[in-house]
C-alpha cells in the first residue's frame, strides 16, 4: 500500500488497529449467518470476510471501506446455488467470472456509471432482500432447520414451523432480537449490537437451553483450491447470473464507498474499487467462499472506531482468518437461533421504509419501478428483478427525457414582419405568412426523443413551402436522433418543401455528416447564420413561384 506510506503515523496505526478489531467483532456474527443463509455454510462466509475483505481493502480505490458478505451478494448466491448451477463447483465459476466482469468494469474505467442505477430500483431490490431474510430467519428461530426452496419455500414451510416451535430456540432468538432493537445506539462506540445480541443468545443457550440447534464444527485450517476448468457451454448459462452479481457487487459497493466519502471528506476511487472488488470475488470463488461487497455497516463502524487506511480492513481480514485457523471453537456453540435474530435485526435495518413510507408521494411510474423490483425479488428472484427493475428504470427515465426533449423542440411559421423585413408584402402585410416555417432544434436529441420528432413536427413541415432547421442551439445529438432528422428532410422533400439547414456546431455536423444525413440537400443550403437562412429561402420562395401554376 505505497500511497500510504508517506503520511502513515503512529496515531493512525493506533486507529486503524481498533478499527480492525471492532470490525472483526461485527463482521464475525454477519459473515456466520450470511455463510448458513446462502446454502454454503458458516464456514464459506467467514472465508468470503476474508478473501473479500483482504484483497478489496488492499487493492480497492476507498480507503476505509471493509467488505465482506453481504446481504444482496447472500441472497443473489442462494439463487445461483439453487436455480444456476447444478454443484457448488459451477457455482463458484459463476463467482469467479463475476469477480472478472467486476475487474473489466474497473479497467475500462466505467465504474462510476454503476453507481447510476436508479434509485427506485435499488430501493426496490434491498427492500426485497430485507423481506426475504426475514422471511427465511423464521424458520431457524422457531428452532426448524432452514429450506432450499428459497423464500417461497420459507414461507411454506413456516406454518408448520409454528405449529411446531422448538421452545429454547424460540427463546433465544427472541431474546438476541430483542437486545438488537434495544440496544442503545450510544453505547454501540464501546460494544456493537450485533455482537451484544449474539453474546446475549449464546449465553442463554450454554446456560439454559442446551438442546437448541447450534453451527457445530467449523474446518480448522486453510481452505482448499476450488477449481475446475469450465465447458464452453456452461460459460455461457454462468454469463447471466454472473453478470447480475457482478452489478449487485458493484452497486452495493459504490453506494458504500460514497457512505464512507461522507464521513471522511475523502474523495474514493470508483474504478479502482471495482478492480478491488472483483480481485476479492475472484478470490473467494477459488476458495469456496461467499461472494461480497463494501459492507456499510462494517464500514461506519471501522470509520467510527478510527480505521482510515486500508490497514484496517486487511487487519480485520486477518484477525478472522486467526479465528479459523484455530479458535473457530469458539464459535461451534453459537445457537443458530442466536444467528437468526440478528439476521432479522439486519433484514429489518435493510428495508427502506422511508421509501415505503413516503410511496404515496411517489411518481406513479417511480412506485411502479419500486414495487415490481420489490415483488420479483420476493417472489420470482433477485436476478430477475434486477434485470427488470434496470429494464424498467431505463424505460421511465427514457419518458423523462422524452418530454425535456420535445420541451426544447419548436416549430413555428415565420412572419413576413420578423423575418422579411423590407420585402414587399401584400395588402394584407402578410405575403410570405406560413410559406416558411422554422424548427428550432434546442439542447439535446437523443434515442429517448427521436421517435416522437417526426409525429410532433413532420406535420408543421408539409405546411411550408421552406423550412429552416435551427441547430444554433443544439448541444448534442445522437445516432438515432440524426436517423430520424434525416426522415424528417425526406418527408420535407415527398412534401415538396424546400430544406435550409443553418448553425451547426462541430460535434453535430460531425455526426450529422458521418451518417450522410446532408447528402440529398442541394449545394448552398447549409447555412451559418440568420441573415444567409433569410437570404436563402426568400430565393427558394422566388424558385416556387416561378414555377408554380397561375
Amino acid at each position: 500500500m505505497p500511497r500510504f506510506r508517506m503520511t502513515y503515523s503512529l496515531n493512525t496505526l493506533i486507529g486503524d488497529i481498533f478499527g480492525g478489531v471492532t470490525s472483526t467483532v461485527v463482521a464475525l456474527p454477519v459473515a456466520l449467518g450470511f455463510g448458513i443463509a446462502s446454502g454454503m455454510g458458516a464456514v464459506a462466509g467467514l472465508y468470503g470476510a476474508i478473501a473479500v475483505g483482504f484483497f478489496a481493502s488492499v487493492f480497492g480505490g476507498t480507503r476505509s471501506q471493509i467488505s465482506g458478505p453481504t446481504a444482496p451478494m447472500t441472497v443473489a448466491m442462494a439463487v445461483v446455488l439453487t436455480s444456476h448451477a447444478q454443484s457448488l463447483a459451477e457455482a463458484l465459476t459463476v463467482v469467479v467470472l463475476a469477480g472478472l466482469l467486476q475487474v473489466l468494469l474497473g479497467v475500462s474505467k466505467i465504474g462510476r456509471f454503476v453507481a447510476y442505477t436508479p434509485h427506485a430500483v435499488i430501493s426496490g431490490f434491498m427492500s426485497g432482500i430485507g423481506f426475504i431474510i426475514m422471511l427465511m430467519q423464521a424458520l431457524p428461530l422457531l428452532g426448524t432447520s432452514g429450506t432450499t426452496g428459497g423464500p417461497m419455500g420459507a414461507a411454506r414451510a413456516l406454518p408448520a414451523a409454528a405449529g411446531d416451535v422448538h421452545a429454547g430456540a424460540f427463546a433465544i432468538g427472541a431474546a438476541t432480537l430483542a437486545v438488537g432493537f434495544l440496544w442503545p445506539r450510544r453505547f454501540s462506540r464501546f460494544a456493537p449490537g450485533p455482537l451484544v445480541a449474539l453474546a446475549a443468545g449464546t449465553a442463554l443457550g450454554i446456560l439454559w437451553f442446551g438442546d437448541a440447534p447450534v453451527i457445530g464444527a467449523i474446518p480448522v485450517g486453510l481452505p482448499t483450491v476450488h477449481f475446475a476448468l469450465p465447458s464452453i457451454e456452461f460459460l455461457l448459462h454462468a454469463l447471466q447470473p454472473a453478470i447480475i452479481l457482478a452489478l449487485l457487487g458493484s452497486v452495493d459497493s459504490l453506494l458504500t464507498s460514497l457512505v464512507a466519502d461522507s464521513m471522511t471528506g475523502n474523495r474514493h476511487n470508483p474504478n479502482r474499487e471495482l478492480i478491488g472488488q472483483g480481485i476479492g470475488n475472484m478470490a473467494a470463488g477459488l476458495i469456496g467462499a461467499l461472494p461480497g461487497a463494501g459492507a456499510t455497516m462494517g464500514t461506519v463502524v471501522n470509520i467510527r472506531s478510527g480505521g482510515s487506511t486500508p490497514v484496517s480492513g486487511a487487519l480485520r481480514a486477518l484477525l478472522l482468518l486467526a479465528l479459523v485457523l484455530g479458535l473457530g471453537r469458539l464459535v461451534e456453540p453459537i445457537p443458530l437461533a442466536a444467528l437468526a435474530g440478528v439476521l432479522i435485526k439486519v433484514g429489518w435495518d435493510i428495508v427502506d421504509w422511508r421509501m415505503l413510507a413516503r410511496a404515496h408521494r411517489l411518481r406513479r411510474e417511480h412506485l411502479f419501478v419500486m414495487l415490481t423490483t420489490l415483488c420479483l425479488t420476493v417472489f420470482v428472484d433477485l436476478i430477475t428483478a434486477v434485470a427488470i427493475g434496470l429494464i424498467a428504470g431505463g424505460m421511465v427515465h427514457a419518458r423523462r427525457l422524452e418530454r425535456l426533449e420535445l420541451d426544447n423542440v419548436i416549430s413555428v411559421p415565420l412572419l413576413e414582419a420578423t423575418f422579411f423585413a423590407g420585402e414587399e408584402t401584400s395588402a394584407d402585410g402578410d405575403s410570405h405568412a406560413a410559406r416558411v416555417g422554422m424548427v428550432a432544434l434546442r439542447g439535446t436529441l437523443s434515442v429517448a426523443s427521436s421517435h416522437r420528432l417526426v409525429s410532433v413536427i413532420g406535420l408543421d413541415i408539409r405546411e411550408h413551402e421552406v423550412v429552416i432547421f435551427d441547430f444554433s442551439d443544439t448541444t448534442y445529438v445522437d445516432d438515432s436522433a440524426a436517423m430520424v432528422i434525416g426522415q424528417l428532410l425526406e418527408v420535407a422533400a415527398r412534401s415538396g418543401t424546400e430544406c435550409v439547414v443553418m448553425g451547426l456546431g462541430d460535434d453535430v455536423a460531425a455526426t450529422l455528416h458521418s451518417l450522410d444525413i446532408l447528402g440529398e440537400l442541394p449545394a448552398g443550403r447549409i447555412v451559418e447564420s440568420l441573415d444567409e437562412a433569410r437570404r436563402v429561402a426568400l430565393e427558394a420562395l422566388a424558385g416556387n413561384t416561378e414555377v408554380a401554376p397561375e
